[in-house]
């Protein structure tokens, strides 16, 4: 499947395929977690995550866009297609969510692109203190089934 083919680029690129963990797997939605062996200073983030989606011909796309709304509102369908969740949609959350790490004492980053009708959203984060290992979350979301 062109989703699990995607993460594993991504994952190996970072260096964090092994040990890694599949958070959820489906046929339209796989989500990756795992700590990447890359010393990756905290100001490259954003680059490295612009180097990996340009490396996979996938453009990226402006987080505060529609369209980035839009891709957000179907991946959050695709989750809740799987796990109950109470909560209504809250497609902002996701723009919280670098606050969050930051008010945990982490460096974050995070980016969304789209190749084709796969899209694909990354997050870095690293503790402050530059002790510990560089975290990646990776969605790769099927948007036409």
């Amino acid at each position: 499947m062109r989703t699990r083919e995607i993460a594993g680029q991504i994952m190996g690129q970072l260096e964090a395929f092994e040990g890694s963990k599949a958070a959820m797997d489906t046929t339209e939605l796989l989500i990756v977690r795992g700590r990447s062996r890359q010393r990756i200073p905290p100001e490259e983030l954003e680059s490295t995550i612009s180097q990996i989606l340009q490396g996979l011909g996938a453009q990226k796309l402006d987080m505060y866009s529609d369209e980035t709304a839009d891709i957000i509102t179907i991946m959050d369908e695709q989750i809740r297609s799987q796990v109950s969740i109470q909560e209504e949609t809250d497609i902002y959350g996701i723009y919280r969510l670098k606050e969050s790490f930051e008010n945990m004492n982490c460096h974050a980053d995070y980016g969304i692109g789209v190749v084709d009708d796969i899209a694909i959203f990354i997050i870095l984060w690293k503790d402050k203190s530059g002790i510990g290992p560089l975290f990646v979350e990776l969605v790769v979301s099927a948007l036409e089934g």
